[in-house]
């Protein structure tokens, strides 16, 4: 008799074990999707959002937190029902939890990153060059960002194309002021070739750059002096030229002389035979 006592008291609660799981698994509440934007830039608006279903249970509050630290909390039952907590921070890992109320007091929850940019004060800027440069010279040029949060990117173009990496000098992030903004500096060191000047000039850009939310651009247009030609070569030339052109006038004058010359020979004895003729008739 005992025994069956006691079997039917198992049996009880092994029914009521059942119920309570197939309960919890109809009714669990879920987290359909969170939405944390991957970056947003400081001092502007966000929107997080948090969508569950309750799957019939009663919401108790949902509660969204930073780094582990409550910053939201909404509860539809308190006057009001949204509390803020604010925390400071760059680079956070923002979660949503979702609570219901009794009897389950069911718990889900799951979390986004989102990082906090402090956009760069000045936009980046280029020192070291010169408004020109020849065949063989070296170039060397910084090119320098603003303090900004995380630290800015910094890509060289030489022509439109990027720059080799072995013609990249690459510096500390330093790292100044209470508020920890960086500055970024990347250098740029290469021998002019005849092939960097195009149409007589060589272009020289540095793009700054912090994920899809920051992207500026300095550009330098350099000339490239024109070699002069040696002197030299044009005087001797030009007197090359001139000895050509007095020979051929010399020649010139030449025949002309001589064709004189015969002419008036002619002109004599023709002279000379009229007077002999002369001379007989009157004999």
């Amino acid at each position: 008799l005992d025994t069956s006592k006691t079997m039917r008291k198992m049996w009880c609660w092994l029914i009521v074990f059942h119920l309570f799981v197939l309960y919890d698994f109809v009714h669990c509440i879920t987290l359909t999707e969170v939405r944390v934007p991957k970056h947003t830039i400081r001092g502007h608006a966000v929107k997080l959002e948090c969508h569950y279903d309750m799957e019939g249970e009663a919401l108790y509050s949902v509660k969204w937190y930073k780094d582990g630290r409550e910053f939201y909390r909404y509860v539809p039952r308190d006057e009001p029902p949204g509390s803020v907590f604010p925390q400071p921070g760059i680079t956070v890992d923002y979660r949503c939890e979702v609570s219901a109320e009794a009897p389950s007091f069911q718990t889900v929850s799951d979390h986004g990153e989102m990082m906090v940019v402090v956009l760069p004060d000045q936009d980046p800027y280029i020192t070291g060059g010169k408004p020109r440069y020849q065949i063989g010279d070296p170039v060397r040029i910084n090119c320098t960002s603003g303090r900004s949060k995380p630290a800015v990117h910094l890509t060289w173009y030489i022509n439109g194309d990027p720059a080799e990496p072995g013609l990249l000098k690459r510096y500390e992030t330093r790292v100044t002021g209470i508020d920890k903004l960086e500055t970024s500096t990347l250098g740029l060191e290469f021998r002019i070739k005849p092939k960097h000047f195009k149409h007589g000039d060589m272009k020289l850009k540095c793009l700054a750059t912090i994920s899809t939310v920051y992207w500026k651009s300095n550009e330098e247009s350099v000339e490239g002096e024109k070699l002069q030609k040696a002197p030299t070569l044009e005087s001797r030339r030009a007197v090359s030229a001139d000895s050509r052109a007095d020979r051929v006038q010399a020649a010139s004058s030449n025949r002309a002389t001589e064709g004189t010359d015969r002419l008036t020979a002619s002109k004599l004895a023709i002279y000379v035979f009229i007077l002999l003729a002369s001379y007989r008739y009157t004999s």
